[in-house]
């Protein structure tokens, strides 16, 4: 027992004098700089069927006839005998911006003849949840009536529903009626029941409770992933989106405004970008539109951030550019849309904006100049955006684009060119290995705190472990991001904003990958890469206080990563510590510079024991964060980094 005891006390001894050695110090009253409101938020951009199939909670794909071909996701159909005939009418003259619509003709007074609608991928259809059914429609002859049918895969009816009394004037008439049965991929039925003829339009189909039951509206769950994160921002559209193909194929925000039934569909790039994942049912037909996109924002209490073209498509692709001369066009639109988010409803743009249902402005105090854009004929137009957008609104804000890339020629021309004329912000982007985040925790440390300031757009650290793109989203992306971020935060005061990309991913309909959240039908989670952001933008303080080991930042050594912040609100001294060894590491973290420091801590921890790992439909909490306390003796804490974690330890004080 002797033995044993003193063994005990000499590994105690030991294990004493390693946390010894291995001390932080914290001075919280050493104030670094101040963190932005803004420092962590959220890109959004339709790629991965993330707007139409996915947050925009319509079921029906192609509703109103407007893809390249006409009845891309419909099928004709006939039961009991029913007959008839399914013509596309084009009549631009009419409806410019959605010319066609279905004529509709059964030739039969018994059975039915109609169309059946497969969804995105198909119809996640809830049991006991209401759908509300819309159309638009217009009797030619007869008196037939529509039977509106949801079926699920079995064949099974699982709702149905009929509208009649149609008049000869275009008029839009609604259902609603409740699933019996949950399926993940139905499929819709319009059917025509009696002899007659009728046109359609703009056929849909949305569940009742959609994000703040707004009618025709967002997902829930996918927009309470979003709310969940408390971002700072929210970017959108895109993304190159933004850019196009060609000039033709840009995104051009008055189009996506207004009426639904007046917004003018449009390819989606993502459609025919990638070879190996064609998606040619990808379209964007613009539900979600700019003023749903500053409704999101102020629903989820982020800032937003539209990006606008600039008079130059994407440059990997068409290259093709504006006549500089016409460049005032792509300017104007800049100005409108400031007017649409801020103005009085007195103005032009402001009225549309009241009409919509939102008369108080929405507070819009900055804009993006572009999207991976380079070169000189960026810094013409740059120049050109610029001028005439602080002219008339001095206070906005400009996120200027610095290419592709972190460095290289384009990136330092660009970051020359922009610092010397002083922009308000510059754009980083950077998809690379999880061993280019570790190595570049000090990206930040010597950059000019004086000049223009970073928006760090678009990052994710792109695991080599698999080529399978959901797995891609693995622990080890996750840790190396968490690395790389308290860089990022340790130098707030050179960048103000910072969010991963792409955000959302459609298991059946996905071009990119990684993504920060995976979604189907029916289902969604969160992958550690989430987390990882949710722990810095739920937890990113209001300054960034001193941290040191061995009178060093810590950014690598022993293979850990480091950073502190003072919340001076919740009076909270927040530390994170990303652990990237195969072992665990033990610290003593002594706390400076407080009037008092309370006796427990509490400690977020997210690990796996496998670099490998992800979360997935099967184990959506694979990986997620966990909470512990820590006692705190005087001003110290002793604390043990399992391997390959990512530790959040908030501290409540009292500041001098």
């Amino acid at each position: 027992m002797k033995k044993i005891i003193l063994y005990l006390s000499a590994f105690l001894f030991c294990l004493t004098n390693v946390v010894a050695q291995n001390k932080i110090i914290v001075e919280a009253s050493k104030i670094i700089a101040p963190v932005q409101p803004t420092m962590w938020g959220i890109f959004f951009e339709d790629i991965n069927f993330a707007a139409d199939g996915g947050i925009y909670a319509e079921l029906v794909k192609n509703r109103s006839f407007e893809f390249t071909t006409p009845l891309m996701g419909w099928k004709e159909i006939k039961q009991n005998g029913g007959n008839g005939k399914l013509l596309v009418i084009n009549d631009a003259q009419l409806k410019p911006q959605n010319p066609r619509y279905l004529r509709i003709s059964s030739d039969t007074i018994n059975g039915e003849y109609g169309l059946s609608n497969e969804g995105f991928r198909g119809m996640g259809i809830q049991k006991n949840e209401q759908y509300n059914f819309s159309v638009w429609v217009r009797k030619k002859e007869g008196n037939a009536k529509i039977i509106v049918e949801l079926i699920g895969t079995n064949g099974k009816k699982l709702g149905t529903a009929s509208l009649q009394n149609f008049t000869n004037d275009w008029k839009k008439y609604k259902v609603s009626f409740t699933s019996n049965d949950t399926c993940s991929k139905a499929k819709l039925n319009v059917l025509l029941q009696g002899k007659g003829t009728i046109d359609v339009d703009m056929i849909s189909l949305f569940p009742q409770h959609t994000w703040k039951e707004r009618p025709e509206g967002l997902r829930a769950d996918l927009v309470q992933w979003l709310a969940d994160l408390k971002p700072g921002f929210i970017r959108f559209p895109g993304g190159c989106i933004v850019e196009g193909r060609d000039l033709a194929n840009r995104y051009q925000w008055k189009k996506t405004v207004g009426t639904i039934e007046n917004r003018e569909l449009i390819i989606n790039r993502w459609n025919t970008e990638f070879k190996n994942k064609l998606t040619p049912d990808y379209f964007q037909s613009y539900g979600l539109g700019f003023y749903e996109y500053f409704l999101l924002a102020e629903d989820i209490g982020a800032e937003p951030l539209p990006i606008l073209n600039c008079g130059m498509a994407c440059q990997f692709n068409s290259a093709e550019v504006a006549a500089i001369e016409n460049e005032k066009e792509f300017i104007q639109d800049a100005l409108d849309l400031i007017e649409f988010a801020n103005g009085s409803i007195t103005t032009k743009w402001g009225k549309l904006r009241a009409a919509m249902g939102h008369p108080k402005p929405f507070n819009l105090k900055m804009m993006g100049v572009g999207n991976e854009n380079w070169g000189a004929q960026y810094i013409e137009r740059n120049i050109a955006f610029t001028k005439a957008i602080k002219a008339k609104y001095p206070n906005i804000q400009l996120v200027n684009s610095s290419g592709t890339d972190p460095d290289g020629e384009r990136f330092n021309f660009l970051n020359d060119t922009l610092r010397k004329l002083g922009a308000d912000l510059i754009d980083e982007h950077y998809y690379r290995a999880p061993e280019w985040f570790l190595q570049n925790v000090k990206h930040y440390d010597n950059y000019d705190r004086k000049g223009s300031k970073v928006f760090a757009g678009e990052y994710a650290a792109h695991s080599k472990l698999t080529n399978d793109g959901e797995k891609k989203n693995n622990w080890e992306s996750a840790l190396a991001e968490a690395a790389f971020m308290t860089g990022l935060e340790r130098n707030a005061g050179v960048v103000y904003m910072a969010s991963y990309a792409p955000l959302f991913a459609h298991i059946d309909a996905w071009q990119w990958a990684p993504d920060l959240i995976w979604f189907n039908s029916l289902q969604s989670y969160a992958t550690p890469n989430y987390y990882v952001q949710q722990m810095y933008s739920t937890n990113k303080g209001t300054h960034v206080i001193s941290m040191l080991h061995d009178g060093e930042t810590i950014a690598g050594k022993n293979n850990v990563y480091g950073n502190a912040v003072i919340d001076k609100n919740k009076k909270e001294v927040i530390i994170k510590l990303a652990n990237v060894n195969a072992t665990s590491i033990n610290y003593t973290i002594e706390l400076n510079g407080l009037k008092k420091i309370n006796n427990k801590a509490v400690m977020q921890l997210l690990t796996s024991n496998n670099i490998a790992d992800v979360n997935n439909f099967i184990q959506p909490q694979n990986i997620k964060p966990v909470e512990q306390t820590i006692a705190i003796n005087n001003n110290e804490l002793i604390i043990s980094l399992p391997p390959s974690s990512f530790s959040v330890i908030k501290i409540p004080v009292e500041i001098k």
